[in-house]
């Protein structure tokens, strides 16, 4: 029989496998390195003499290459399985670090964000991501996908909010050993490097099924219609929330409040903590309510939050709102995941993962460059209210056309209830 680590038993669903375990855990320590780099790139390149204008552009690049990327993960799979190519994608971040360590010149530069595994947003967008999500769908029966692709969210999240701290750390070494903000900033895309070493390590004991006998992957099938339907909406949710990536967000409190990049970070850890309350929220109450409602009803509110902030100049009162917009965003990512491996076949979730997460992040990229732009010309939080308004027109329209598009364990769900009710004992 095989042995339960004890720490497994309560941070996984208890019919998660080792690969899920691995892949959760992987997904934390990477989440740390996204974590202090969003907050600091931006800070990095104005140190640099850059302006707001390049860092939308290095930060659409890096959207732009990470969804280039994730459009070959399905084929990756299919030829090499999962474990190669994110022993490959690791061998990348370590790459990406120490390129920005190393490089100041904007255009090499932009040619290592394009190429490289540099995370703007507080979420994953990079190779990692389908990969890992198709791996983690097969890793645990369906009655516990929403709940073990919730615990991947919240360890992203909490590990993410950490992250956010150590971005007070070229401060600490300013401040301490007299070191340049310059360099102690590229000392923290070192460490960026070595976490990408430790993220490999947690892989390397992956199970590889194409070891043996080739997988069954098709590319996509009989749920081609759902599929390009939720593609539709789902970029242009992206095209909204590449306005608010963690890296142009931080830029906009740096340069309209004149933050310090400490304050910065402090506000991202609290907001990062909340969206991982958000993810654990989301479990319970789509058992309750169901994965579209609860997609739409929590998200909702938290775009009403932000298209509020372009019009209050109060600071306390911003962080307020950027506080409950996190408390409420994140429910729909989890729920978002399990819901369209649920509506499609298992041959087909290699496949669907990379072509639901590619357009999202090609759309994505195209909205960092147009937000620094908008932020050289007001302070007017212009990409707050933008990336709001689409963010609510694609919850309203996600409702309208998948409300009555079910995954199988609702249906069981609507059935139980309909019984506890004493409809079934006509």
């Amino acid at each position: 029989m095989r042995r339960e680590e004890p720490w497994n038993l309560r941070l996984f669903p208890e019919s998660a496998n080792a690969d899920a375990r691995r892949l959760v855990w992987a997904r934390s320590l990477r989440a740390i390195g996204d974590g202090y780099v969003s907050v600091l790139l931006p800070a990095y390149l104005i140190l640099l003499g850059y302006h707001s204008v390049d860092v939308g552009v290095l930060t659409t690049a890096t959207l732009a290459g990470s969804a280039a990327l994730v459009l070959l993960s399905g084929r990756m799979v299919a030829r090499w399985g999962h474990r190669r190519p994110l022993l490959a994608a690791s061998a990348l971040m370590i790459a990406t670090g120490l390129g920005f360590a190393g490089i100041h010149d904007f255009w090499p530069l932009l040619v290592v964000a394009f190429v490289g595994t540099m995370n703007p947003s507080s979420g994953d967008v990079s190779l990692f991501l389908p990969l890992e999500q198709s791996l983690l769908s097969r890793s645990v029966d369906a009655t516990d996908r929403t709940a073990l692709f919730a615990r991947y969210s919240v360890a992203g999240s909490v590990m993410g909010a950490i992250g956010t701290l150590l971005a007070a750390t070229p401060t600490i070494l300013t401040g301490r050993l007299g070191v340049s903000p310059i360099v102690a900033i590229e000392a923290m895309f070192v460490l960026y490097a070595a976490i990408g070493s430790g993220a490999a390590a947690l892989y390397w004991d992956l199970s590889d099924r194409r070891r043996s006998v080739p997988e069954v992957i098709r590319p996509l099938g009989p749920s081609r219609g759902i599929v390009y339907r939720l593609i539709a909406l789902f970029m242009v949710d992206a095209f909204g929330g590449g306005f608010l990536v963690q890296t142009i967000m931080a830029l906009w409190l740096l340069e309209s409040f004149h933050l310090p990049v400490v304050t910065t970070a402090t506000i991202f850890f609290w907001t990062n903590l909340l969206a991982a309350a958000s993810y654990l929220a989301a479990v319970p109450l789509a058992r309750r309510f169901g994965l579209i409602n609860t997609m739409v009803f929590t998200h909702l509110p938290s775009s009403l939050c932000l298209i509020a902030i372009p019009f209050i100049s109060n600071l306390s009162v911003v962080i307020a709102f950027l506080l409950v917009r996190s408390l409420l965003s994140q429910m729909d990512v989890p729920t978002r995941t399990s819901y369209v491996m649920a509506v499609v076949t298992p041959e087909e979730r290699p496949a669907v993962a990379s072509f639901t997460t590619a357009p999202r992040s090609l759309v994505a990229a195209i909205s960092p460059a147009i937000a620094g732009y908008l932020i050289t010309l007001s302070s007017f939080a212009w990409p707050l209210l933008i990336g709001g308004g689409l963010k609510i027109a694609y919850d309203l329209t996600l409702l309208a056309m998948f409300r009555h598009v079910r995954p199988p364990e609702e249906h069981n769900l609507n059935r139980s209830r309909f019984s506890a009710r004493g409809g079934g004992s006509r």
